[in-house]
Order: C-alpha cells, then sequence, then structure tokens
C-alpha cells in the first residue's frame, strides 16, 4: 500500500534520513522503532508532505505522493498524529473531529456562503457523524467541551479519531501511548484491533517496546538515519544490532 525507496532528507549538510527503504502492507500494524534521533518523524513528515525527499520516491496506493501538500496527502488517504499532541484547543471534541472530516465535504464556498438545503443536510448528517466517531473512542460525553479540558489519554483519542474521521486507509501514530498508564495501553491495544477491523493500516512510532512486539506484525528499525533492521517481532527482538543499539544490550 506504502512504498518508500530510498528515502533521504537532508537539512544543509546534515542527512537525517539515509536512503531508508520500507513497504507498509495492507491492513496491518507496522511499527517504526529507534533510539531518539534516528529520524523516524522526520520520515513521518517525508510521508505526510511535511517535507519533500531530497531523494528518493514515496508511492501511495500506486501514485507518487513525494511533493505533494500535506491537505492533497490527506485527501488521498493518509492521516497522522503527532509526537506532541496537536490539537484545535479552543474548539470543542466535536469539532476537532469535524475538521478531520472535512477533506471529504462535498460543499463549497459558495454553497456554504447561501447555506443551501444540500449544505445544511451535509452539515447535519456530519455532525452526527462526527459524534459516533466520538462514540467509537469513548469520548461522546466530552463532545461539547474544548478540547484543551479532556484528559491527558482523551486528547491522544482525539487526535487518532480525527485523523479516522477522514475516511484515511493509512494511519501514522507518533508516539500514540506516549505518557499512558498500563490500563490506558490496554484500551488502546483493543482500540488499535478496532481500527484494523475497520480496514485501515496502521504505521507506528512507539518507545514502549513491550507494546510494539506484542501489536507489531512487521517492524522497522531506524538508527542515525539509516534502515539498521527490519523483520517480524521475534526477529527484531533477537537481532544483535538492535540489542546493541536500542534494547540496551552489550556488544
Amino acid at each position: 500500500m506504502l512504498e518508500a525507496n530510498g528515502v533521504t532528507i537532508k537539512f544543509g549538510g546534515l542527512v537525517a534520513v539515509n536512503h531508508v527503504n520500507l513497504k507498509i502492507r495492507d491492513k496491518q500494524i507496522t511499527g517504526l522503532i529507534g533510539p531518539n534521533g534516528a529520524g523516524k518523524t522526520t520520515f513521518f513528515n517525508c510521508i505526510s508532505g511535511v517535507y519533500t525527499p531530497s531523494e528518493g520516491t514515496v508511492i501511495f496506493d500506486g501514485r507518487h505522493i513525494e511533493g505533494l501538500r500535506p491537505y492533497q496527502i490527506c485527501q488521498a488517504g493518509i492521516s497522522r498524529t503527532y509526537q506532541v499532541i496537536n490539537l484545535f484547543w479552543k474548539m470543542t471534541a466535536l469539532e476537532n473531529v469535524l475538521v478531520g472530516m472535512h477533506p471529504r465535504m462535498k460543499g463549497g464556498f459558495l454553497t456554504d456562503m447561501f447555506k443551501t438545503p444540500a449544505v445544511r443536510r451535509e452539515e447535519k448528517e456530519a455532525k452526527e457523524k462526527a459524534y459516533e466517531w466520538l462514540k467509537f473512542v469513548g469520548l461522546e460525553k466530552y463532545a461539547n467541551d474544548p478540547a484543551s479540558s479532556l484528559p491527558y489519554g482523551g486528547q491522544r483519542l482525539l487526535e487518532i479519531v480525527r485523523g479516522l474521521a477522514s475516511n484515511c486507509k493509512i494511519l501514522l501514530l507518533d508516539e500514540p501511548a506516549a505518557g499512558m498508564n498500563s490500563g490506558e495501553k490496554e484500551e488502546f491495544d483493543r482500540l488499535l484491533q478496532k481500527i484494523l477491523d475497520m480496514g485501515v493500516t496502521i504505521l507506528m512510532i512507539e518507545h514502549d517496546m513491550k507494546l510494539v512486539m506484542h501489536i507489531c506484525q512487521y517492524i522497522y528499525v531506524l538508527e542515525y538515519g539509516k534502515l539498521l533492521a527490519e523483520g517480524v517481532p521475534e526477529e527484531v527482538q533477537n537481532n544483535p544490532e538492535v540489542i546493541r543499539a536500542y534494547l540496551g544490550g552489550e556488544d
């Protein structure tokens, strides 16, 4: 579904991502791990259109997307969350989900301005669907509350469901379990399975190795911007180079 070929990202003389090749399989959870500064979020920024690769290609659903703007990539079917939660803080939880739904709305500037019956109907249906999305992650009681007032775990879930509301095919999760306690991580595990059941593919950056090894079907490991290893969890977990670089083992 998503394929990166020789992706390189340079900032002046700094090579943040160095000829990375990666394939994301349809309807799986793929993990992207590595030490801090390995280039994981930079790679996400490349896929989501924040950066254009200095070299290489990114192909999604058979289409080259390198160089497209973030909104174009979202319209193509890729949504993401952020390492630092990035919500519209003064807007309600429901309004945040409606923002996520915007790429699929049919109304344009003129129809919105004149509030035609079709626009009013679409807005009503969108609000009902947004509420259903909130119920999907258990946040319906916060529907009319500002995003800033939600508990930390709720803010994480709201960012995820805002991405899902765009009817994405791939969801990029950047450290989604950061700051969650063990109980919240168990609920998060169940949520990921529900997302997979919807047919959405997931690429996830995460530092919790226990969680990664439990839920990911395939894992890529970055170190200093280069691809260090890849494989199923058992292969990665037992790879001496990964142990040395990331899991704290001895050389």
